[in-house]
């Protein structure tokens, strides 16, 4: 049988598994193999979307070795989920309340998100990731809203990263670079360049689901190249966030957005 058929057989049963489960009403693949851009050793994002009556519980009864979250567990917007191995495939798990991802778009359609952290995000991720992921999942069981990116979120996104952008760059100059404290001034930077990646996808009104490939998206990979192989020369370190801070500020006056 063509690996291909295997394929389909294993994520059709994983699908049919969990949309099978109490309070499940839809299961959507995501991540990179939602968009095709996976590689051959990818995981396997899967999530299911509920309302009432869903225990994680189901999930840990089903036996797939791994770790499984109470709901909640990663957080009150990312919710939960958990880490499995099916059929020696490593496959992760979202949990997803369709309760909060309608409050949330009626929010987004009057301008308005909170951003939380999380883990493996250096900018925190926006409330409205829970409508990116509907724009970008591939639904496989059951029916899910797909909703066009609000032009409101289009208004008042893009100043709020960036003015955050711009106070991070501020103390990463004066608060580490001048010092010559190298993690913390290069953190900064790597976090106020994914802030300003926000601003401009934001203003594009393109959804974006995580950090990995946001600043090749919003056109900055350049950062890279201003600060590597630096270290604790404070002289080197305040070019440095100079030279970021103007490549970021050039970018998003590019893209029409308000530095005001």
């Amino acid at each position: 049988m063509p690996a291909s058929e295997h394929i389909s057989e294993f994520i059709d049963r994983i699908a049919d598994t969990l949309y099978a489960l109490p309070g499940v009403e839809a299961v959507a693949l995501g991540g990179s193999r939602a968009q095709g851009a996976e590689r051959p050793d990818s995981d396997w994002d899967v999530a299911v979307y509920y309302r009432s009556g869903f225990s994680p519980d189901s999930v840990r009864a089903l036996g797939w070795p791994g770790q499984v979250t109470d709901l909640g567990g990663w957080g009150p917007l990312f919710n939960g989920g958990g880490w499995l191995t099916v059929d020696g495939r490593a496959v992760d798990l979202h949990y997803r309340d369709l309760t909060l991802i309608e409050r949330i778009h009626a929010d987004a359609c009057h301008g308005d998100f909170t951003i939380e952290p999380l883990l493996f995000h250096q900018a925190g991720i926006p409330s409205y990731i829970l409508l990116a992921e509907l724009g970008i999942n591939r639904p496989l069981r059951g029916s899910l809203p797909v909703w066009e990116y609000p032009p409101a979120l289009r208004a008042s996104a893009p100043p709020i990263w960036w003015n955050g952008a711009y106070l991070t760059l501020h103390y990463a100059e004066a608060g580490h670079a001048r010092h010559g404290r190298v993690a913390q001034c290069i953190g900064l930077l790597s976090q106020a360049a994914c802030r300003t990646a926000h601003a401009i996808l934001a203003h594009r009104g393109e959804w974006v689901t995580n950090e990995k490939r946001m600043l090749d998206a919003a056109g900055l990979r350049a950062v890279d190249r201003l600060v590597s192989g630096l270290g604790p020369d404070s002289d080197a370190l305040v070019r440095a966030a100079r030279d970021v801070r103007e490549l970021l500020t050039n970018a998003i006056r590019a893209e029409g957005i308000t530095t005001d």
